[in-house]
């Protein structure tokens, strides 16, 4: 067999060494060499390579103009989990490769158990379960507390590339669910598991599989302290969905969201609900982020955003409140602190409303991350309505994204929002003038607004 050759690069200036070293000799980064295996090139190592891995080999294209190319529409097949469908684009599609990642007993496995069970059970679909982190009686426990112990699913406990792509062209499954890619090592490199290098590797060896044979693959990927998917950036480039699993695991809702899509929207959103049979899906997520109490409170105040193609209608906490300290606190859960730092400068200069000797905290009820700029007048609104201890009342709706000269600016489907809020029973609605309706919506009065003076105006009406 031919030697691989092996070197590391520098992540920082890009150079190459033979040898491993703590400091990079170029740069002078420390830490920063990461090792790389470079394939032979000549038709006896693709032999070798094609051995192990069974499907390696030379493919002959040609140049083809594009009015010649026919285009093939994929073929999807469902999960089960219309929620799970609705964050895909509609359901997996054959040859594409997923990954997703989250916390730690977000729900991952369990998430994709159930799915790989009901597809075997009601699609037909032949799927193969790999899991690197348990064994196989771990996930029987799990499948019949989940009471799927049933279901006609293949097991398989292994963390070799090359055998998991060997086992599969003998089972030929139709999906594959590798739980998870850190787990997973190859023979073309001397790292440990986990490691930059190893996912990298094993990663681009299960893609090329999964592209050649058809078969659709799930990498379970682990999530670093911050949230992002540990591992090689490149890892992302190379699949073609990334979901993230959110939400915390004192509730028992989880969020899944998709931050990349080749075959959907981007910032599509599902909402699952942990019980003791699993993950149950959540069809209307809006009443359970809307389950307020009866009396209005000063500090609360509802806004509709718009994740993927789904209006959803979500609850913004505010607490204002006198500082001890001389450098006040500007907490945020749920909404990007600098965001609310730019909107308290704006409520001062354009509002004429400062909060210098205040604690602000925001808070986005039920777990929720505000990932667009439609929030904007409604968490000044909250603020608003906890400085002055005057609530708002609760049938009334705020969206509007608010610039830095003051502006109330138009959103992504303003009219669809006012539509869904008056569904869910509000009356009035505070709303970009942009974004004011043509026709009159049955039941619900629209307060069109330009600029931050003209919302706070509205709002001392609603007093």
């Amino acid at each position: 067999m031919a030697k691989v050759k092996r070197l590391y690069r520098c992540t920082d200036c890009d150079s190459q060494t033979p040898q491993w070293a703590g400091r990079c000799g170029e740069c002078g980064a420390w830490n920063s060499l990461e090792e790389e295996v470079k394939l032979p090139a000549n038709a006896a190592n693709q032999a070798t390579i094609s051995r192990h891995t069974g499907y390696a080999g030379e493919q002959k294209n040609d140049i083809q103009t594009l009015s010649a190319v026919t285009s093939e529409k994929a073929v999807r097949w469902t999960t089960g989990m219309p929620e799970l469908d609705r964050v895909l684009g509609g359901g997996l599609v054959t040859g594409s490769v997923v990954l997703i990642g989250g916390d730690p007993g977000i729900g991952k496995s369990t998430l994709l158990l159930q799915a790989m069970a009901k597809m075997a059970e009601t699609s037909g679909v032949s799927p193969l379960y790999i899991s690197g982190e348990e064994s196989l009686q771990q996930i029987r426990l799990r499948a019949e507390r989940l009471q799927l112990e049933q279901a006609p699913l293949d097991l398989l406990a292994e963390t070799h590339a090359e055998k998991m792509i060997a086992i599969a062209q003998k089972q030929k499954p139709q999906v594959m669910v590798i739980d998870s890619i850190q787990t997973v090592f190859t023979e073309l490199s001397q790292s440990a598991p986990g490691t930059v290098a190893q996912v990298r590797e094993s990663a681009a060896q299960l893609v090329r599989y999964a592209k050649s044979s058809g078969t659709t693959m799930i990498l379970v990927g682990h999530v670093t302290k911050q949230g992002a998917l540990a591992g090689p950036r490149v890892l992302e480039h190379m699949v073609d969905t990334v979901l993230y699993f959110e939400g915390d695991t004192s509730t028992r809702f989880r969020i899944l969201r998709a931050v990349k899509n080749r075959f959907g929207a981007i910032n599509e959103l599902g909402v699952f609900g942990m019980t003791e049979l699993g993950l149950k899906e959540v069809s209307n997520p809006s009443a359970i982020f809307l389950s307020r109490g009866d009396a209005a409170v000063a500090g609360s105040v509802v806004t509709v955003i718009r994740e993927g193609s789904r209006p959803m209608l979500v609850e913004v906490q505010a607490l204002v409140d006198d500082s001890p300290l001389g450098n006040p606190r500007r907490v945020s859960v749920g909404l990007d602190q600098n965001r609310l730092s730019m909107l308290l400068a704006i409520l001062h200069r354009h509002g004429g409303i400062t909060c210098s000797d205040q604690d602000v905290f925001i808070n986005v009820v039920g777990g929720v991350k505000l990932s667009e700029t439609g929030a904007d007048l409604a968490v000044l609104a909250a603020i608003l309505s906890s400085l002055r201890n005057r609530p708002i009342p609760r049938d009334w709706v705020l969206f509007g994204e608010v610039g830095l000269t003051g502006e109330i600016r138009p959103v992504q489907a303003g009219e669809e929002r006012i539509s869904d809020a008056a569904k869910h029973g509000f009356t009035h609605a505070i709303v970009p003038k942009a974004n004011a309706p043509r026709k009159d919506i049955k039941g619900m009065k629209i307060i069109p607004v330009l600029h931050l003076g003209e919302a706070i105006e509205a709002l001392k009406q609603a007093d």
